[in-house]
């Protein structure tokens, strides 16, 4: 099933995977830059996502030339500070947090600025060999205002991250492999294959697991390791109250393939 949006196309069933969704930027005349429009949809589409109890993965992309080459430039010119006070964009960029399901940022070409950050905004990235990331907002005068200065700085450390946004420089895939931005990198030209096959091997996971181990791994951002680790374990105990779980150590022990339901 096909879903067409004025700036993106939401594709459910990818590949005859009911378990897998594709939602893929569309606005290849201005290398997808972010708008507030494009952002409204993107989060309409993942929340829909989201709420579909069949899909279990999804991974996100754009087209060969750029995943997302930045925020809306032209829209963004003559804003004041009141104006982003009071566009949508911020809360659509913390509602991002709140998909709990698996999501792939799968990247060809350019990566840079607020597309950058949505790479970085996704639980890890596929790179085609190809892809370049970058936050080079300090050309034109301003700073990452999406997270860049923050999620870059986890990924990569202070050092690098610092010389990275000053310098607005670009990152190539293998440096961002190198560097612990990105989680593999793949042929430009097979990066949807490799990225599909990731995403399958998740989705044959127990979906209830699956998420509360994306929301573990999250936490160790937010909390000192003590609580990080209470939350684990708190994490931990909750998989026992799942059908998956019995299912899951149940076909170990009897040396078969499982069948998870989500429950």
């Amino acid at each position: 099933m096909t879903v067409e949006y004025q700036n993106l196309i939401v594709e459910k069933n990818f590949r005859q995977d009911p378990h897998i969704a594709l939602v893929r930027l569309n606005r290849p005349q201005v290398l997808n830059a972010l708008s507030t429009d494009l952002m409204k949809e993107l989060l309409e589409a993942l929340f829909s996502l989201e709420d579909d109890s069949s899909v279990r993965v999804i991974i996100i992309t754009g087209n060969d030339r750029a995943f997302a080459a930045g925020a809306d430039i032209a829209q963004l010119m003559k804003a004041t500070p009141v104006d982003q006070i009071n566009d949508s964009r911020l809360r659509i960029w913390k509602q991002l947090a709140l998909i709990t399901k698996p999501v792939i940022a799968a990247v060809n070409g350019f990566a840079l600025g607020a597309g950058c950050e949505l790479a970085m905004n996704c639980d890890f990235i596929i790179a085609g060999d190809s892809a370049q990331f970058g936050q080079p907002e300090i050309n034109i005068g301003t700073i990452p205002g999406a997270g860049g200065t923050q999620r870059l700085t986890r990924a990569v450390g202070k050092s690098k991250a610092m010389f990275s946004v000053l310098t607005g420089s670009m990152m190539s895939a293998q440096d961002a492999f190198r560097d612990g931005l990105v989680a593999k990198v793949v042929p430009s030209e097979s990066l949807m294959n490799e990225t599909f096959e990731i995403a399958k091997i998740i989705s044959h996971k127990a979906p209830v697991a699956v998420k509360l181990a994306k929301e573990a791994i999250n936490a160790a951002f937010e909390m000192p390791l003590s609580s990080a680790l209470d939350f684990e374990r708190r994490n931990f105990y909750l998989t026992f109250a799942s059908r998956d779980q019995k299912e899951g150590m149940s076909a170990f022990l009897e040396k078969r393939t499982p069948e998870y339901k989500g429950e």
